[in-house]
Parts: C-alpha cells; sequence; structure tokens
C-alpha cells in the first residue's frame, strides 16, 4: 500500500493536518516530511521498527549518526552532552541547515547512537512546517536525509517521493520542492568545530563562537 500523500500550506500549515501526521507517528508511522534543506525520513524515537525501515530504505549501517530534530535548545541538552561552548554556538547558529554531531546522553537510546563514538546528530530546522509538527510533538522526530542508496543527491520532489519508494512509508507531507542539498554537517563533539559535510549553509560564521 502507498503512502498517504498530505498537501500542506508550506508557510501556514493547517493545524488538522499536522494532527494527522502526530497521529500517524504516535502510531508507529514513517513518514517524509520537508526541512529548510532537504526532504527527510522520520519516526519517534522509540520506534525500533521505524528506525530499521529508515535504515533499510536508506541501507545505513551501526556507524551512522541518525539526526535528532529537535524544537529548541533544552530538548538537545535532554539527548546530548552540551558543554558551554557548544550552547553557545547551538543558540548563535540554530533554527538552520546544520546538523551537529554531539556526545549522546544516557537519554539518548542506544540504536540511535553511532556505535563506536557514543554520538548522535542533532538539529533545529527553519521550516514552518517542520517547526509546528515538533512543538505539537513535543518530542525529537529521528531523522535521516532523503537521499537513497547510490544517489548523490536527496529527493527534492514529494511526487518523486512517491514513485520511489511509498510503498515503504505510511504518510508524506507535501510542502512544496525541497532544495536538492543537504545540512552542512558539523561536529562538535571535540574541543573545536570540524566541518564533515558541507551542505546547505555557510557555517563560516559561527567557527569562532
Amino acid at each position: 500500500m502507498a503512502a498517504r500523500l498530505i498537501e500542506v500550506h508550506p508557510q501556514n500549515p493547517q493545524q488538522r493536518l499536522i494532527n494527522q501526521c502526530i497521529t500517524e507517528l504516535n502510531g508507529g508511522g514513517v513518514i517524509a516530511y520537508p526541512t529548510d534543506s532537504s526532504y527527510a525520513l522520520g519516526c519517534l524515537l522509540d520506534n525500533k521498527s521505524g528506525i530499521d525501515r529508515i535504515a533499510n530504505i536508506r541501507k545505513l549501517d551501526a556507524q551512522h549518526n541518525y539526526t535528532l530534530l529537535c524544537s529548541d535548545l533544552n530538548e538537545i541538552s535532554t539527548y546530548a552532552r552540551v558543554d558551554n561552548w557548544q550552547f553557545r554556538l547551538l543558540k548563535s547558529a540554530t533554527p538552520g541547515p546544520f546538523t551537529f554531531i554531539l556526545k549522546a546522553s544516557s537519554e539518548a537510546p542506544r540504536r540511535t547512537q553511532n556505535t563506536k563514538k557514543k554520538t548522535i546528530g542533532v538539529r533545529i530546522p527553519n521550516h514552518p512546517v517542520t517547526h509546528q509538527l515538533l512543538a505539537n510533538l513535543d518530542a525529537p522526530l529521528l531523522s535521516a536525509t532523503l537521499i537513497l542508496p547510490n544517489e548523490a543527491l536527496p529527493i527534492s520532489e514529494p511526487d518523486t517521493i512517491l514513485g520511489n519508494i511509498g510503498h515503504q512509508l505510511d504518510m508524506i507531507i507535501d510542502a512544496g520542492a525541497c532544495t536538492l542539498e543537504p545540512t552542512t554537517v558539523v561536529d562538535i563533539s571535540g574541543d573545536e568545530p570540524v566541518i564533515l559535510r558541507q551542505g546547505l549553509g555557510d557555517f563560516s560564521p559561527y567557527m569562532a563562537v
């Protein structure tokens, strides 16, 4: 059965449709949704089968850093260990198209962490639909960029998502096309920021924070 495609206004998302998305997630669903960079796959943190489904779609191994999409810095601090300088950097660079790698806290489920480094990816997106979804969900969304195996770029069109992997998803939030660029990934788990992947967003202004 193909995923349900829900058309949501990209700037003023309808609350009743956001509520349907939340119901799907709370019921164990895996969704594709828009961000300020590209489309992504997501499910709730405690949804083990959902995480396995995302890993299967993306063909991810145990060393992959999943990303927790969070509504604010307090939520990030629950699942990641954040020192003072890291907090200042996060405060200045969020919301935005950056994924940050941090040491996982005891609250972060093991299956969401890089098994060797014990790190986790976190981010606060700057997209009205995702922002409203996270605010109403009152929990982080476990996420992975929607880049299919052997592809260099993410899928940017909801109809293409439906055609390619609709049978592997429960819901697709259609808020129009996103960019073809994933986030810029910055490792701040050490003593200073290290850019692991240059994507959408210029991180250079924050390097000295």
